[in-house]
């Protein structure tokens, strides 16, 4: 591990990545365009600004798949890892899937967006501020 630098992987390998810390933020999102995109109940991105991502391996094995609010999501196209998430709210950003994180990040989540679609199969058990509404970090 380079000091600085969190290191990130699809499933297959295939595609490998370095961030360079600080993270801009890290947290939960509920909403269900996010659910669908993993197959789960919650997904944890990290914010980061995009110059700061780095593809090391495999950048060429990723597709994308633009969703219907005009966001790109990245992903392998081999094992179909999650990688990135980028839309237009945050045009200089990148989210990274908090879960292909090899290294530790440097910050915890501190809070859930889109909290009021969390699926009742899957509940918010934690004191981690919400936030919900149309744009999903509006105060609750």
């Amino acid at each position: 591990m380079t000091p600085g630098i969190v290191r990130g992987a699809c499933a297959c390998g295939r595609v490998r990545y370095e961030a360079t810390l600080p993270s801009k933020w890290v947290g939960h999102c509920h909403c269900g365009n996010c659910r669908r995109s993993h197959g789960a109940g919650v997904v944890t991105y990290a914010g980061f600004e995009a110059d700061q991502v780095r593809f090391v391996e495999g950048e060429s094995e990723l597709t994308e798949y633009r969703t219907d609010t005009d966001a790109t999501r990245r992903f392998c196209r081999h094992c179909g890892s999650t990688i990135s998430y980028a839309g237009p709210r945050w045009a200089t950003e990148l989210h990274l899937a908090v879960a292909n994180l090899l290294d530790p990040l440097d910050r915890e989540p501190t809070g859930h967006a889109y909290a009021d679609r969390a699926p009742d199969w899957c509940p918010i058990l934690d004191e981690l501020a919400r936030f919900g509404g149309e744009t999903g970090v509006e105060p609750l």
